[in-house]
């Protein structure tokens, strides 16, 4: 449960797992992706280090490749054919090399093209009708925000089916375990809201008595943009968080797995990085969340001598301690992230150096130019 919980925003039913695993249940998990674009360190490094997370507890994981959700979505051009190849070739090797970079075996996990689940599974379209009946017209306007869209949007038909495809998708995997940044919060919360109701791909426990879904969410990464309101007042910090998250569709916003290190440097170098501030800091944020917690510390800087010289932080809090009195400057902390993120991202360069690997890259490139 220690590996299950750590590093999480939230576990929804945590106390609904201890059972099964003491009942030696086999737990499944799933995770699924829109194939929207380029790998950024929220969707490889933060996403699969929890994978690696629930590998190391026994749990068996799935990447589920949703490129029906991808074509709904109006992604890649809405080109179902350039999605699924998007989907089975770059996509699938950024997540096996952010695998490689927190030290877990991308044979481990299992990826699954929707397509082919749809396709090979004849009861997953009733699923998805018997997720619709227990659930209102309403609850999925709602839920829209897990598209990046507005409630108060105007919507093709289309996308209103598409949280209750992704509660079937829960479903139709068996999974134990569904897996997703807080942004995908609504859509697991009809799951579990409708979980003792379904009679066709119930979700199954101990002595295959039906059972809800848990819903585990890993946190979401500032994007390293300037917020869209500067200085944030206190009654718009939520929103102005979430608008804040890492987008791939903004590259200055994002570093991605495969970038070089000039690339990297260049990007942190640009980041806002606000003197003194704490909770809209995107660099304190990373040095958090991908250095203390993923990547492990300590976390160093090196400075010349009539800089202070090289310095070392053994928690997150002595960072954020200096960085608040100021004795730990802006460009500094930059500069020891950016090293930090070179240096953990190496295996992935590596993977997409391989001449096969880096022509996927360049299709993804050509296809989102």
């Amino acid at each position: 449960m220690a590996l299950v919980e750590r590093n999480t925003a939230e576990v929804i039913g945590a106390g609904e797992l201890p059972p099964l695993m003491d009942a030696g249940l086999e737990l499944r998990h799933y995770i699924g992706f829109e194939i929207s674009g380029k790998a950024h360190l929220g969707t490889g490094i933060v996403s699969m280090a929890k994978v690696r997370d629930l590998t190391a507890a026994g749990v068996h994981c799935s990447v589920l490749l949703a490129d029906w959700h991808t074509w709904i979505n109006d992604k890649l051009g809405g080109d179902h054919e350039l999605i699924r190849r998007i989907a089975t070739g770059y996509f699938t090797e950024a997540l096996r090399a952010s695998l490689l970079c927190v030290d877990a075996d991308p044979h481990s996990v299992d990826f699954v093209l929707a397509s082919d689940l749809y396709k090979n599974d004849t009861e997953y379209w009733t699923t998805v009708i018997e997720v619709s009946k227990n659930t209102t017209l309403a609850r999925m306007q709602r839920s829209i925000s897990i598209l990046g869209r507005q409630e108060r949007d105007s919507v093709d038909f289309a996308k209103l089916i598409y949280p209750a495809m992704q509660a079937a998708d829960i479903f139709t995997l068996g999974v134990h375990i569904a897996h997703a940044g807080m942004d995908q919060r609504k859509a697991h919360v009809i799951a579990r809201d409708v979980a003792l109701q379904m009679r066709i791909h119930a979700v199954r426990g101990i002595d295959g008595a039906p059972m809800k879904p848990v819903a585990l969410h890993h946190p979401l990464l500032l994007g390293l943009r300037r917020p869209p309101v500067w200085p944030v007042p206190a009654e718009s910090a939520r929103d102005v968080f979430s608008a804040m998250k890492m987008s791939k569709s903004d590259p200055s916003s994002a570093v991605f797995v495969h970038d070089s290190p000039d690339e990297i440097m260049g990007k942190i170098r640009k980041a806002f990085c606000p003197p003194g501030e704490v909770t809209f800091n995107p660099i304190l944020d990373w040095i958090d969340k991908l250095i203390f917690g993923i990547a492990g510390g300590p976390f160093v800087v090196d400075r010349s001598e009539a800089n202070g010289g090289r310095v070392v932080f053994d928690t997150n809090d002595e960072a954020v301690a200096a960085y608040v009195d100021g004795s730990l400057h802006p460009m500094d902390a930059k500069a020891g992230l950016a090293a930090r993120l070179i240096d953990f991202l190496e295996p992935a360069r590596v993977h997409f150096a391989r001449p096969e690997i880096h022509a996927m890259l360049e299709e993804i490139d050509a296809a989102i130019a």
